[in-house]
């Protein structure tokens, strides 16, 4: 009889029970990360109160004893975790460690700014700043509008037909080439209520107008200016030969005053917020010793800051038109008002921020 045929069937073997030592060494992990727990929870628990404290209110809300207490018990909670990650505590310890730290480190070396004392930095040092720098720009911006202001009211003179090739009829508020000098005048000093409701929609719709040519302005300046110098030139043209109608009607004078009170104010902003676009133009054109990119990173903030300032332009520019314009009646009344205006903004952007800002 053969040997294998008497071999019984093999039984299968127990699993191997898990070695001491490994279970040995999970009991000593977890006793270890209670006992270093134990030791400085308090002190965790103490710092997360004060940082708690600090993102309610700011640390200048805190006393003398939680400001010392800040400095001291996030070095001790930056050394725990130092540690706690040599000696491989627990994953759960080592998250909370790890983003009690870092808002421990916000609270401690973070500006801290409140937003009144932001919008004060960026009006008194930002924005003026930013308008100094933007010199080039701003001469490049004026020159589109008045090229193009100056083109328009040659060719009505030469051709008034032109006014209609240029001014879009919802501009036009009912003005064209035959309307009479009287009409002209009854809408520029106009007192009636019904005539003050349809220019103010009139003014609503002119502020739309403008705030979306300052909008396309800047946001084109990126295509090497080309479409931003093109945007302002047109505004100039429309302007060109709306001036040029009230001229040859003998009121330009007078045209003068009722633009005033607004105008210099809204075609300022035009001009701000092509000049933004040019800087990120002039960026991609002349980047200089830096990559375009970098150019553009460089020269955006302050033309982000100068659309800011458009924008602040365009609604001053909308409250003079919607009321002082029409509450205003008397020429030089407006025309004292507008450009008065004028210099208030032009003292701004050249006095405003000179001096070294103080840390106080």
């Amino acid at each position: 009889m053969s040997t294998s045929a008497m071999t019984p069937p093999s039984v299968p073997k127990p699993p191997a029970a898990a070695p001491a030592s490994t279970t040995t060494s999970t009991d000593s992990s977890a006793i270890r990360s209670t006992r270093f727990r134990g030791e400085r929870e308090a002190d965790w628990k103490r710092l997360e109160k004060i940082v708690s404290a600090c993102e309610r209110s700011g640390v200048r809300s805190l006393s003398f004893d939680d400001a010392k207490d800040l400095a001291i018990l996030y070095r001790q909670a930056m050394n725990s975790l130092s540690v706690a990650r040599s000696i491989s505590l627990d994953k759960s310890l080592l998250e909370y460690l790890e983003a009690l730290c870092c808002r421990a480190y916000l609270a401690v070396y973070a500006p801290q700014e409140r937003i009144g004392g932001l919008l004060g930095r960026t009006l008194v040092y930002s924005i003026p700043g930013a308008m100094r720098r933007s010199a080039v720009a701003m001469l490049l911006s004026f020159l589109a509008l008045a090229l193009g202001t100056a083109t328009g009211y040659l060719l009505f003179l030469d051709d008034p037909t032109w006014y209609n090739t240029f001014m879009p009829g919802s501009l036009a508020g009912g003005r064209g080439i035959d309307s009479t000098r009287e009409q002209l005048l009854s809408v520029i000093y106009s007192g009636d209520d019904t005539t003050l409701d349809q220019l103010g929609a009139f003014a609503a719709y002119l502020f739309s107008h403008n705030t979306r040519i300052a909008i396309f302005a800047f946001s084109l300046g990126v295509l090497v200016c080309l479409p931003s110098f093109a945007l302002a030139a047109y505004q100039g043209l429309i302007l060109g030969v709306f001036y040029a109608l009230h001229v040859d009607k003998g009121v330009g004078w007078d045209l003068f005053g009722w633009l005033s009170i607004h105008g210099v104010t809204e075609l300022t902003a035009i001009v701000v917020a092509t000049a933004g676009g040019f800087r990120l133009g002039l960026a991609v054109l002349f980047p200089g010793q830096l990559r375009r990119r970098d150019a553009l990173k460089k020269e955006g903030r302050d033309a982000c800051l100068l659309a800011i300032l458009a924008a602040l332009m365009l609604i001053c520019a909308g409250l003079l038109e919607g009321y002082g314009r029409q509450l205003v009646q008397d020429m030089n009344w407006r025309i004292a008002i507008g450009w008065g205006i004028g210099v208030l903004w032009l003292a701004w952007w050249t006095l405003s921020g000179r001096r070294p800002r103080r840390d106080t």
